[in-house]
């Protein structure tokens, strides 16, 4: 994919320039009866507007919600976001399901587009290693809900828009972090830091180190990041980013029901022909490095040009129950997004038009594990990916506060794999190509506001997800020779507002997803990953948020400003009571599936449960104490297509309790916490469709956490 073609998509833009009135003449850039309402800005499909006027179900993760939890993982925060769930299958192994998408997620993140810092964070091969990134490292993120590809690419699931840390204006500090925690976490962090108006810098090292809950389940990762922001003249901005993960982790295996309820702690145990996690010393192992930046120029009030590049290296070492994996991944590609204000008719229109591009290399070579030491070498492959797509979207404001978005994008995906050696069958190696057809993704979504408490919006979107190259070739080696896309449209009906003088808000999502050839995954008596294309699915949910302050108290000396939904914390208010909660009903059904002689059909999606729940309360006091305690529940779920086991449901409770000062210069933050307080059987991030019923990934008991973090003002 060129970026030429974007360069054709702004031609009517650079015309419009020539043309338009200037921005003085044009109508402001609001509905006529300007609505304060509680919700920051978003950047959703691109507007960057008010959470208020976007017409999407978009869940936002802020600084507050993150400070509720231990830092040591993103689970807590992430599950706060109804219709989302992030789940640990093993210590930093992350999966991430939006609206049903842990379907085809056995491990990983796949099935949704993420970005860092503006930066593709997905691979070409369409993996995203959430692992690489250190919980501290996040400010803020946005989880796009539903099919995303008009502005953002291929993927049913949506889009994950993440965040760094960043300092604020006329602010210099050094700050340094200390936890320890239950089964050996021990966890350092340090950053320097400094803000203007205008631009800044920060540096951040983080530190993890965990024995585990289970046998072989021990943790270690080293992350460094470096982020920048400059304004080198007035039209002009650089920001510049810079990663780089030192990860190893143990990999415990999956357990039967019997093994689970026996003795959840263990490891995989082997068998009379396959030997176990701890003989085989599972684990995964990886140096990555990632850098980019992105350039931003401000032709006038009305046109802007955002272009980004970057490029990205790891060497992975991964012992399997079977075989070693070595792997040499080199990526990297580029975004060209083009921003333009106009006027028609009167009213505003906002246009952008953009592409992005990515390549991938991996070099992935198989042996026979030993004991966790290469034996002779089975495969030895070259992997070669192409994507990209172009994108074009409008936002036109219509009479009676109406708001119109149409979008779309033209989306393309090659795999070019080489087995140089295949020592069982075909030393002399061959090529499986696989081209698959271009896909044209729209999206068109209508807004309106009701007075300054309510606004209601519907879209209908769709979407294409190709199966990743971890699909098409799984860790066994095996080459995937028919796995197909799988295509869906989405019809969502939504509402979001305040009541009671803006003390309580809500955010509420009907949606309708039917998707053909979706993929499903299946373990196999190695426990290697496998896929298939199970016919249709029809993915039908209400999604609830909702928040109240049920007391508060303002600071003297604090301007009036609105409440953010989803905070723990009002602009104005220092302290107070808070409840909160997200619930998420899903009615999952398979439609016209068939496989091994079975019939399918009608059966509930596999690894996905009809209720979640999370609530809480968020209390402050002037003293500086406060309590974040949360409950998280969710219902039973089956572990098979056939619907003949289940995973049990679950309620937790956790709790951290601390106590944050400004003194001077320094600033103090003690804490401690409990998660799981209950201590809670149950298993999270379950493998689906398991060979020998190995389907129970054990989640920690009871453990407790406890530091602290300081800064100092320089």
């Amino acid at each position: 994919m060129r970026f030429s073609f974007a360069v054709l998509l702004l031609l009517p833009a650079a015309t419009l320039a020539q043309t338009a009135p200037p921005l003085s003449a044009l109508p402001p850039d609001t509905l006529r009866q300007p609505i304060v309402l509680p919700e920051a800005a978003v950047t959703g499909y691109g507007q960057q507007l008010p959470l208020r006027r976007t017409a999407a179900a978009v869940g936002v993760v802020d600084a507050a919600v993150l400070e509720r939890f231990p830092q040591n993982a993103l689970t807590q925060a992430v599950n706060t976001l109804p219709g989302v769930r992030l789940e640990e299958r093993a210590t930093a192994s992350y999966r991430l399901s939006v609206r049903g998408s842990t379907l085809r997620s056995p491990f990983g993140v796949r099935n949704v587009k993420v970005y860092y810092q503006g930066l593709p964070f997905t691979e070409a091969g369409g993996t995203t290693p959430l692992n690489l990134l250190d919980p501290g490292l996040i400010g803020r993120l946005e989880v796009i809900k539903g099919p995303a590809g008009s502005v953002y690419g291929a993927g049913t699931g949506g889009a994950v828009l993440l965040e760094g840390r960043r300092p604020q204006p006329g602010l210099a500090r050094v700050q340094a972090g200390f936890t320890v925690g239950s089964f050996g976490l021990r966890r350092t962090t340090a950053a320097v830091e400094q803000g203007t108006a205008t631009s800044y810098v920060r540096a951040q090292y983080a530190r993890q180190t965990l024995d585990g809950y289970r046998q072989n389940s021990a943790l270690r990762r080293d992350v460094l990041a470096l982020d920048g922001e400059w304004q080198p003249a007035e039209q002009h901005t650089l920001a510049l980013h810079l990663l780089y993960t030192d990860l190893d982790y143990q990999i415990p295996g999956s357990l039967t029901r019997t093994q689970f309820e026996q003795n959840p702690r263990q490891a995989r145990p082997g068998t009379a022909t396959v030997p176990g996690t701890v003989q085989q010393r599972a684990a995964y192992a990886s140096r990555t490095a990632l850098v980019g930046g992105t350039h931003t120029v401000r032709f006038s009030e009305r046109l802007e040009l955002a272009s980004t590049l970057y490029a990205t290296g790891s060497v992975v070492h991964t012992p399997f129950l079977v075989d070693i994996e070595r792997n040499t991944l080199l990526g990297g590609g580029g975004r060209v997004v083009a921003r333009y204000r106009t006027a028609l008719a009167g009213r505003t229109l906002r246009l952008q038009a953009g592409a992005e591009s990515q390549t991938g290399f991996e070099n992935s070579r198989n042996y026979q594990n030993r004991g966790g030491t290469p034996g002779p070498l089975r495969y030895d492959d070259e992997i070669r990916t192409r994507t990209g797509f172009t994108f074009a979207q409008a936002d036109y404001e219509l009479p009676a506060h109406l708001l119109l978005t149409v979008g779309a994008s033209y989306n393309r995906l090659r795999y070019r794999i080489s087995r140089v050696s295949d020592a069982a069958a075909r030393p002399q190696g061959y090529a499986l190509r696989r081209d698959f057809r271009p896909q044209v993704a729209p999206r068109v979504a209508l807004l309106r506001e009701f007075g300054a408490g309510l606004t209601v919006y519907g879209s209908v979107s769709t979407g294409f997800s190709p199966p990743t190259d971890e699909e098409i070739r799984p860790s066994d080696g095996s080459l995937n020779r028919a796995l197909q896309a799988e295509r869906g449209t989405s019809y969502e009906l939504g509402a979001r507002g305040t009541l009671w003088q803006q003390r309580l808000t809500y955010d509420l999502a009907l949606y309708d997803l039917r998707q053909r050839q979706t993929i499903t995954s299946f373990t196999n008596e190695q426990g290697v990953q496998l896929f298939r294309n199970a016919g249709t699915t029809r993915q039908r949910g209400l999604e609830a948020a909702v928040g109240a302050w049920l007391w508060q108290q303002e600071a003297a000396s604090s301007r009036p400003q609105a409440a953010s939904l989803g905070s723990s914390t009002r602009a104005n208010a220092t302290y107070g009571l808070r409840a909160w909660a997200s619930y998420a009903y899903n009615h999952y059904r398979f439609g016209r599936y068939e496989s091994g002689g079975q019939d399918f059909s009608g059966n509930r999606l596999t690894g996905t449960a009809p209720h979640t729940l999370t609530t809480g309360l968020d209390f402050t006091h002037p003293t500086g104490f406060y309590l974040n305690p949360t409950v998280n529940h969710q219902s039973r779920l089956p572990l098979n297509d056939a619907n003949t086991e289940y995973a049990a449901g679950y309620w937790t409770l956790g709790t951290r309790a601390g106590w944050r000062r400004t003194l001077g210069r320094l600033g103090l933050d003690v804490f401690s916490g409990i998660e799981n307080a209950t201590n809670r059987r149950y298993s999270l991030g379950n493998d689906l469709n398991a060979f020998g019923g190995r389907y129970f990934q054990p989640a920690p008991g009871r453990n407790f956490y406890g530091g602290v973090q300081a800064s100092w003002q320089l």
